[in-house]
């Protein structure tokens, strides 16, 4: 992939994101696309971001994919293969899945993202965009979007209990690098072997059980869709 990913552990367009000024700095658009908050009044997050990003001269567009059909039309796989940048909003992981799984627009934000686009996700949709995704309801790990097979995200670290983090780290794969992400924080993937950390908190990189630093993360980032 030769797009900008960014991954937010939570609490997005918030005043601690202060990522977003450098990394929209020549940007004058980005996609929402709130499809995860569903059932969760997307409304005043979209209000959010707006207010986030206005004083950054960025403007937001809205992408109103909620349910599968949706996902299915390619006049909304066309709109996310325009922009020049996409920001996937956290919110319910389960419907978030269930909604992009094997369609048009999953295709196209993949697209967007080997083209150059750069590619912001947030909260839950951290751990749906990779082959194992864990559950944050109990820690285990599920079936993902498969957009990256090679790293597990865990969004929110800054809330989970060391019990239900142990429990992850003993089902993770080996050699699987397992990464919490605080809350307004992002970690940020430039290009080969270009990883950096911005923001409030920190990341938590384990392999196989053991803490490790960025170095510890692959080169590029792949997965069975791309």
């Amino acid at each position: 992939m030769s797009g900008t990913l960014v991954l937010v552990g939570g609490a997005e367009w918030g005043d601690d994101c202060t990522f977003d000024a450098e990394l929209f700095a020549t940007l004058d658009r980005t996609l929402v696309v709130p499809t995860a908050l569903a059932y969760e009044q997307p409304g005043p997050a979209v209000e959010r971001a707006r207010a986030h990003f206005e004083p950054l001269g960025v403007a937001v567009d809205v992408l109103d994919v909620f349910r599968r059909p949706q996902a299915m039309d390619p006049a909304a796989a066309e709109v996310v293969t325009a922009a020049e940048s996409i920001y996937v909003a956290s919110g319910s992981p389960m419907h978030l899945r269930s909604v992009l799984m094997d369609t048009p627009l999953l295709d196209a934000l993949v697209g967007a993202w080997a083209g150059g686009a750069l590619v912001a996700v947030a909260g839950e949709a951290t751990s749906v965009i990779c082959t194992d995704m864990v559950d944050s309801r109990g820690g285990a790990f599920t079936v993902g979007l498969g957009l990256i097979d090679s790293v597990a995200f865990v969004p929110r670290f800054n809330q989970w209990s060391p019990e239900k983090w142990r429990r992850t780290l003993a089902m993770a794969p080996a050699d699987r690098a397992v990464v919490g992400i605080d809350e307004s924080t992002a970690l940020i993937h430039a290009g080969p072997g270009d990883w950096r950390v911005a923001g409030a908190g920190d990341v938590h990189i384990f392999v196989n059980g053991r803490q490790a630093g960025l170095d510890a993360l692959p080169e590029s980032l792949a997965g069975s869709t791309s």
